[in-house]
């Protein structure tokens, strides 16, 4: 680390953060989305790492509204943009960027940091673990009949953009309330949505809306030498009947041979149709990383599915978040908090950060070595009570 240099970016620093994010990332900016890059996370609230008057690493940070089991609202720390150059690789900088990033996120009181992560090997060793399950689906709309004893309520209105722009932000705002994992949705991020810009559409058309009084769906239109297909890129629905009759209006578009999208492993497409099997999952991945950074704080901050008496030992890999602490919870509020009694449960910040919104399942941690419990019992409550009556969902990409 001889010689690399930590600070807060400026807007001087503009044009060095592009190159280097562009860089690592691969990609870069469309005319007119450029002046935004730094909209939603801005310069001040970076952390530039520099050897001498090079720019070789950065990270972004702003705080985020995050729903948690049980419908509670919280505010998190989300990183975004965090880069090293390629010319200085394995040499400590993104450990030390990170050092500084969390003793901001602590200094500030915040219980969880959430970042989408770009690769999935890295960040264990900092304490995150992959908290939200995505399942990446194809089918062919041709073949898909819907039950008949399937909604069909209606309701659903094509709009156009700009007035897709006025009605949906609300609809999702109700739509994230209820759901785990999503968080509330600045104005900025929705700028960028609706702003479209080529680089984001894949060869793809220009977004199209359908909106409904409970939910909306955005997509798009591909036409490959593959064939035709329409490509859901957001689909938020308050209610089943709206998650219906959204499905039942994107398989009416008669002229295209597949749909794709992403959805939660427990979303009830495949259960609408007579063959269920013809929803394929084509990909299964992560769509929001976690660490806790205040372990009481993030755990009664949450509510849990059934009532629990346990020791829990956390070994933190990285800061000082870890040790032993009884968590006792009644109606499904927890208290937590240090003690000196005896570990039930050993597992890391890792596999906690997993847990925290129900998307995985303590037994398989279990049988991959990376929980160990003291015996059955308390292994089958801890994995009851940290179930989520709905799988968490990301709300939007950062």
């Amino acid at each position: 680390m001889s010689g690399i240099t930590l600070r807060s970016g400026t807007a001087a620093d503009a044009d060095a953060v592009r190159l280097l994010v562009y860089t690592c990332f691969g990609a870069s900016s469309d005319p007119g989305e450029a002046e935004r890059d730094f909209d939603l996370f801005r310069l001040e609230d970076s952390i530039l790492a520099h050897d001498g008057d090079r720019l070789v690493g950065s990270t972004f940070s702003r705080r985020q509204t995050l729903t948690v089991p049980g419908g509670r609202a919280i505010e998190v720390a989300s990183l975004a943009s965090v880069a090293v150059a390629p010319t200085h690789r394995r040499r400590g900088i993104l450990r030390t960027m990170y050092t500084e990033q969390h003793r901001r996120t602590e200094a500030d009181g915040l219980p969880l940091t959430v970042f989408t992560a770009s690769q999935g090997g890295i960040y264990g060793r900092f304490g995150y673990g992959p908290a939200i399950v995505e399942h990446r689906i194809r089918f062919d709309r041709r073949f898909a009949h819907f039950l008949p004893d399937v909604p069909d309520p209606g309701g659903v209105e094509l709009s156009t953009i700009s007035l897709a722009r006025q009605e949906i932000p609300a609809l999702y705002d109700r739509w994230r309330r209820l759901q785990p994992g999503a968080q509330a949705r600045p104005q900025e991020s929705w700028a960028l949505r609706f702003g479209d810009y080529p680089r984001t559409r894949g060869g793809g058309s220009e977004l199209f809306a359908l909106t409904h009084a409970d939910g909306y769906a955005l997509y798009r239109c591909h036409r490959r030498e593959s064939g035709t297909a329409i490509e859901v890129v957001e689909l938020r629905a308050v209610t089943p009947e709206a998650h219906a009759a959204l499905w039942r209006t994107l398989v009416a578009l008669e002229l295209f041979d597949r749909i794709e999208a992403v959805i939660a492993p427990d979303d009830p497409l495949p259960y609408l149709f007579t063959d269920p099997r013809l929803v394929h999952t084509v990909g299964r991945g992560d769509g929001l990383w976690l660490r806790l950074m205040d372990i009481p704080a993030a755990l009664t901050a949450r509510s849990y599915r059934e009532d629990l008496d346990t020791v829990v030992a956390v070994c933190d890999p990285f800061r000082n978040a870890g040790g032993t602490f009884a968590l006792r919870v009644r109606g499904g509020a927890a208290e937590c908090a240090p003690t000196t009694l005896p570990a039930d449960i050993e597992l890391g910040t890792d596999v906690l950060a997993a847990l925290y919104l129900g998307a995985h399942r303590a037994r398989a941690f279990t049988a991959a070595g990376r929980i160990r419990a003291k015996d059955a019992a308390g292994l089958h409550a801890l994995d009851t009570a940290f179930g989520s009556d709905r799988d968490p969902v990301l709300g939007w990409f950062f």
